[in-house]
Formats: structure tokens, sequence, C-alpha cells
């Protein structure tokens, strides 16, 4: 401290050998009272402390209205709880109890969410924002406002031409710049913590809140450049102070520069640009996705290392983000531990990797698709969430998400799981010249796995017999919507309930990706009434087919190809029950897309009762343009009358997008 207050001495004109007492100021260097020096200084230093003590004031009255939203959230959720799917009783559903179910629903609540929903779910200036909900955009718009305001509110706009001490004849020029870019500065450590929490994996606000962890990267991409700004603006506020305003030049700014506060300063503001340029699109292009991520996690925590060198006094906003990035760090390694603690075949017990089976499925065009089976002793997932792989034997520095496209059934102690997965570039691609080496030496090759997770969280837990579900997919994201769709025909048939998956797939061969699971579904198609369309995008055809007829003209060769051990006999067996169709829509060198808008107002304009829930997965564009589909079939109005056909829910993929 007493080295920060020499340090701050000339700067601030005080003498602190003739201060007959110190006066504390949080976050800042004690005030030498009272003022000996001119009034002009004096009135400057009034103004720089004074500013100071409100802009902390704002700063906590910041984190007071985030603890607030976060506790209100937090109680709401567990006062007025949403209704659950294993809550309703299970057996057959018939139209009385189905009615009850519904008639415990607030009318208030689901009249307020489709509202929400019809206006702010679509996306917001995509050229500035990506695809992010306009939503999300209302939160930073507000957020921002807060900051904008209050870095102006409270401070005298004044200028003092103050004389220096054994320099006659010379003037500084104090002005409001430095105690404004005082402020900016300290909003911008302010905000540090909030940043690092938005970015946890084991995030504290998903547990709070209860949704997905990667809800919250848009917020905190654009937090980011809120402090980029705002470290910028305190980095060239004081250099404009030390450089022209104070004088004698250039002997002021050069014992400015000098100074190891500065230096880390200088050194801080240097790692928070260079964090910035790498978080672009075009960093991430340029260096690759797993340079970003990994790169991001060190820069970051230097970068408070060196916020904290710069100021010390503001330690009450380095330390909280060190401990959340600690935590998320620690508790990530001891989920990875403890999933694979297990005991070893001599009977002890160690760290022991899932060993996954591999099917390849080739693709030159568009990229191999790799498909995982194997089984791992743990405690079961839930429907929607998912695991980071780590494939060992490409390299142990990398990790991706995965969602299991199964259910989670325990069997023997035993979950299985399985994933797919399209080469592409980086990890993936090496993924696949892996189990095209592998399995050319061995038919029933396998690969270590280390797994992490699971992340996310329940994506049927409301999921009511009287909501109406429709899965919308896009090629591999196939494996989100599948798990609902496996997971509806084991529950109790339900009357009136439509069910219905739309998959757009580039070529006809994809469908064996999932081949057993759409067998499961077809099997159950007529007494759950289940509808699937699967639309080829990039094959021409005269004619549309059934599964069935289009996996018979494979012959057992073609599956044989793949490594699959089924055979076509269950298709046939199912063929006069089945309620799947593939209808080649595309052509040879151009796409074509179903007609999504035209496909989700039908399905919903067809629900006899109940609300609808559209699940999706797959390209971004395809997500924007469900956004916007999902909220012009929302009516806040007709529900709030009685007809819940109008509320339509959207439950998406959006980890896609990061």
């Amino acid at each position: 401290m007493a080295t920060m207050e020499n340090q701050l001495g000339a700067r601030h004109i005080q003498n602190f050998s003739e201060a007959a007492s110190l006066e504390k100021h949080w976050g800042y260097v004690d005030r030498a009272v009272p003022c000996t020096n001119d009034p002009g200084s004096c009135a400057y230093l009034d103004q720089v402390y004074g500013s100071h003590d409100r802009t902390m004031v704002y700063s906590g009255i910041f984190w007071a209205i985030v603890a607030a939203v976060l506790f209100l959230w937090t109680i709401g959720r567990r006062v007025f709880p949403s209704p659950r799917a294993d809550e309703v009783l299970t057996g057959p559903i018939d139209n009385e109890r189905l009615a009850n179910t519904t008639g415990k629903h607030s009318r208030i609540r689901r009249t307020a969410a489709s509202l929400i929903r019809r206006y702010l779910l679509p996306d917001s200036v995509r050229s500035i924002f990506g695809r992010t909900t306009r939503l999300q955009v209302l939160i930073l718009t507000v957020l921002a406002g807060y900051l904008l305001i209050f870095s102006f509110v409270g401070l005298t706009y004044q200028t003092w031409i103050t004389p220096i001490k054994n320099n006659p004849g010379l003037y500084n020029t104090r002005t409001t710049l430095g105690p404004w870019s005082d402020r900016v500065g300290v909003f911008a450590y302010a905000l540090t913590p909030l940043s690092v929490m938005l970015s946890s994996r084991e995030s504290i606000l998903s547990l709070l809140t209860g949704l997905p962890y990667q809800s919250f990267n848009f917020l905190h991409q654009w937090l980011g450049y809120i402090i980029v700004i705002q470290g910028s603006l305190h980095t060239i506020g004081w250099t404009i102070v030390e450089v022209r305003l104070y004088q004698p030049q250039p002997k002021t700014a050069q014992e400015w520069i000098a100074q190891l506060y500065i230096i880390w300063g200088v050194v801080a503001q240097g790692l928070l640009l260079l964090l910035f340029a790498l978080s672009t699109p075009w960093g991430i292009r340029l260096t690759g996705y797993e340079f970003f991520r990994k790169a991001h996690y060190v820069l970051a925590m230097v970068y408070i290392g060196a916020c904290w060198g710069h100021w010390v006094n503001l330690q009450c906003f380095m330390i909280p983000g060190l401990a959340i990035w600690a935590l998320d760090r620690g508790i990530r390694l001891s989920r990875s531990a403890f999933i694979h603690y297990q005991y070893m075949p001599n009977g002890s017990m160690g760290f022991k990797a899932a060993h996954a089976s591999l099917t390849h499925f080739p693709d030159a065009e568009h990229g191999d698709v790799i498909r995982l089976d194997f089984s791992h002793l743990q405690d079961p997932w839930k429907v929607g969430q998912h695991f980071y792989l780590c494939f060992a034997e490409c390299s142990i520095w990398q990790s991706h998400p995965f969602t299991p496209l199964n259910l989670p059934k325990v069997q023997d102690g035993l979950v299985s799981h399985s994933y797919i997965l399209r080469a592409k570039k980086g990890e993936t691609k090496k993924v696949a010249a892996l189990a095209r080496k592998k399995l050319a030496a061995a038919p029933s090759a396998t690969t270590p796995l280390i797994l992490s997770g699971s992340y996310g969280e329940s994506i049927v837990k409301h999921l009511t017999p009287d909501v109406n579900v429709l899965c919308v997919a896009g090629g591999t994201g196939i494996t989100y919507v599948l798990p609902v769709l496996l997971s509806l025909v084991e529950q109790p048939e339900v009357k009136d309930r439509k069910i219905q998956l739309v998959w757009a797939i580039r070529k006809k061969d994809d469908t064996r990706w999932i081949e057993k699971e759409l067998d499961t579904i077809r099997k159950a198609a007529k007494a759950h009434k289940i509808e699937v369309h699967i639309y080829v995008t990039r094959e021409a055809s005269n004619k549309d087919l059934s599964i069935s007829d289009d996996i018979s003209e494979k012959n057992n060769a073609a599956v044989k190809e793949v490594g699959l051990t089924s055979t076509i006999s269950s298709v046939n067996e199912v063929r006069s029950n089945s309620n799947l169709d593939v209808q080649k829509i595309g052509g040879h060198g151009f796409d074509r897309h179903p007609d999504l808008n035209k496909l989700v107002k039908e399905f919903v304009e067809g629900t006899v009762r109940g609300s609808t829930t559209v699940y999706a997965s797959g390209p971004g564009g395809m997500i924007s343009d469900l956004r916007s589909i999902v909220a012009s079939c929302n009516s806040g109005a007709k529900v709030w009358q009685g007809n819940e056909r109008y509320d339509v829910k959207l439950v998406c993929d959006d980890r896609l997008e990061w």
C-alpha cells in the first residue's frame, strides 16, 4: 500500500508526510487529509475521490441487481414450478385425467410465455449479434444501458489549471477525464467475475436458473467486448492526461510509463486486446477453435493477474474471478476422474478409459461419419444432456461435446452410449482417419475414450402427456432429438397426442447411421401415432420411398460395408405398419431443403388438444428459421382464451453456434 501511495503521490499532488491523518477509500489509495495544496488541486482531489466512491457504489448496485434477479428466479422456480413429466401418473391417459393434468397449469404463466416467444424468440440483427434471440439481445441492452448511464452520472465536468511546484510558469490541466477513465476502468474490473461465471461449464448460473451453461455464451462474449471497450477507454484517457495535459513533457510521461503499476496495466491491456483478436471469427478461423479455447483459458487468467498487479486495491473483483475459474476447472477434472475410477482387470482400482466400437460410414464429398458404441459403469444421464469426449489415441488435450443418441438405460450396472460424428477438420478428421485405419486391420476395432459430463439439462423434464411433439433435425443433429422420440415410445399411449419427426439428410444412405433406432420407432409408430418424414436434399428421384423399400435396395452387402451386424428382416416385419417415408427433394449439384414454415404450421394446426414443443438441432440457418416460425405460431391472446394450440415452445441445441 505504501508503494502504491508513493507512486500516486506525484500524480495526485498529495503530500503524505504532512498529512494529519489518512482517509480510507475502498478500492483506492488512502487520501491525505487535510489537503495542503492549492485550491484547484484540492478541488480536483475532491472530484477524484468522490467519483471513485460513487463508482464503487454503482458497482455494488449492479451486483446487487444481478444477485436479486438470480434470487427471485431461483425462488420462482420452486414456488411456481412448471409441471414435471415424472409427476404425471403412469398408465393409459384418458381425456378426464388429461384434463385434470392440464388444469393445474397457470394460464397466466402460459400466456406470458407465449407472448415472450412471439416477440422475443426470433433472431435480432443477425449481421451484428449473429444467430441470437431478441431476448438475449434485450438482456444485453439493459446491461449495457446501465453501464453507459452510470459511466457519466455523478461526475462534475470541470477543468482546473493548477501550478506545478518547482516549475514556475508551467501548469497542469486537470479535468474530469481522469476520474471518468478511472470509473470505466473500475467497471471493467467489476464485470470480470461475471464474465468468468458466464463462461463456466460447471455453471453456478445453471444451478440457480435451470438453464444450460451454453445459454450464457452470448452474454459472455458480448460482456467481453464491453470490457475491451472499457479497458481501452481507460488506457486512452489516462494516456491523454499523462502525455498531453500534465507538464513538463516528456519528463512526466516517461516517469509515468516507468512505474510498475503502469507496466502491469500495459500488460493487462495488451492481453485484453489479444483475447479479443483471438475470439473474433477471423481469429478462430486463422488459429483453429481448439487453440482459441485453450489460449482463452490461459490468457484470461494471466489477464486477471495483470489486473491485480495494476491495481491491487480492486482485488475484491479479481479474487472471485480466479476462484470461479479454479472451481470450474477443478470440478471438470474431478468429474472425469470419478467417472473413470473403476475396477481394473487385475482387481485393483484405477483409471479406466471407455472403449468404443467403431462403425464407419464413408462419404468422400461431405465428410465421413463415425458411429461410436460402448457401455460404461456410471450413473445414467438425462435426455438432452451431452458429454465431452476425448479421443485418447488422437490427443489427450482436446475434447468435444457430443449428445448420446440413445436412452440412458442401466443394464448390469452398465450404461450404454451411442454417438455419431461427421469428420470435418481438426480432431474429427483425425478420428475418421483413425477409424478407417483400425477397421481395416480388425472389423471389431475399438478406441479408448475419456468422458467428462454429463452437462446440460433434461429436455423432457416438462414434457407432460398433453404436449404434442415435433422433432426437427438436420444431418447429425438427429442425435439431439432422437432420444426424445425413443423416450416417448416407452411411455403409455396418449389419445389425441401428435408426434412427428422431420429429418433432413444429404443422402438416403445416411439413414443407416441410426438404423436400429429408426426400427424401434417404426415398430411403435402405429400405436403412438408417430409420423417420420425424411428429406434427402442432395439426391433426385421420381418417386417417394419408404424406409423399408430404401433399405431393401441396399441388400445385405451394403449392411456389411459399414460393419453393422443387424439384418434386413426386422425392417420387412414392420413394413405394413410403417409411418416412415423418404422424400428425395434435392438434386445432384444443388440443395433443396424442406419447407419448415409449412411443416411446422401444418403440424400445429393439426393438433387436437394441448400445446406443442418443437425440438430442433441442425445448421444455424435452420435454427434461425425455426425461431421465427415458432414465434409466429404463438398467440398470447388465444392462449389466454384457453386455446393451448398457440402455446408453442422451441427447445434447440444451441451449442452448434459457439
